[in-house]
């Protein structure tokens, strides 16, 4: 599973940023039939967490409600340089890490 993530890559200490980030992942309900009428098994992503220098800024639990590539958007403030860690994992257990670095001026 890939990630496209959008922080600034830079920002004064204190500032709010924003930060976006859409997963590809197809996000399947459990509630479609394959081209023989079978049953497509569900797997959504379940659980969304993103860590800024370690300290866990956002978490977020997801459902079948939520499209496929889900897109994710919330604030934070930037408060020293160094790195945003983007975990998720999905309903097979399938897990995907991405990271980010931030250069904050005082």
């Amino acid at each position: 599973m890939a990630a496209r993530i959008q922080i600034p890559k830079q920002a004064k200490r204190g500032e709010v940023i924003e930060v976006r980030i859409v997963i590809q992942h197809s996000m399947e309900t459990g509630y479609r039939h394959d081209d023989v009428g079978h049953l497509i098994k569900r797997n959504v992503i379940n659980a969304f967490s993103c860590r800024y220098n370690g300290t866990e800024v956002f978490r977020a639990d997801l459902s079948s409600g939520i499209s496929a590539n889900p897109y994710l958007q919330f604030h934070t403030v930037a408060e020293a340089s160094g790195e945003f860690e983007f975990y998720w994992i999905d309903d097979e257990g399938r897990q995907g890490l991405e990271r980010q670095s931030i250069v904050v001026s005082p």
